[in-house]
């Protein structure tokens, strides 16, 4: 008994592992604003849907492919952007913007099937703003109109 009254228990204290954070660049950051605006059904896509929200009012940010295929498209979302003072963002790929605006199938792995491009996706709301939201928002002031190509 005396040897079970010398035992100290030794409570260990269980350690919160902090969140690992993800690195935010534009990418990401645009990857995470056109998520919470599609999740609060903020998003206008395509053409005929980024037109009325520009003509609008609605838009808060604009992002348009580079490879468009129709040349006078973005001559008119250019126009229009200038026009009601909203913010022009140029993606590389449409098919980049398409997955990031939701025209994709997800399959069990969490991977993009079937991806259609987008050539013009506009924001009309943030929804929930968080860091990705923040990036943007300090890159859009800094006077940043381009997201470079990844390599």
């Amino acid at each position: 008994m005396s040897d079970e009254e010398n035992v100290v228990d030794e409570v260990m204290e269980p350690q919160e592992e902090a969140p690992v954070a993800e690195v935010m660049n534009l990418r990401t950051a645009v990857q995470e604003v056109l998520r919470q605006a599609l999740v609060s059904d903020q998003l206008a896509r395509g053409a005929r849907e980024a037109v009325k929200a520009l003509d609008r009012g609605d838009a808060k940010v604009c992002f348009l492919a580079q490879d468009c295929d129709e040349k006078p498209y973005p001559i008119l979302i250019e126009a229009l952007c200038s026009n009601v003072q909203v913010h022009l963002i140029r993606v590389p790929h449409k098919l980049e913007l398409g997955e990031w605006a939701g025209q994709c199938k997800i399959d069990q792995d969490g991977k993009a099937k079937k991806v259609r491009g987008c050539t013009c996706v506009v924001v009309k709301d943030f929804g929930e703003k968080g860091a990705g939201y923040d990036f943007l928002r300090d890159y859009i002031e800094s006077g940043g109109t381009e997201l470079e190509a990844e390599d």
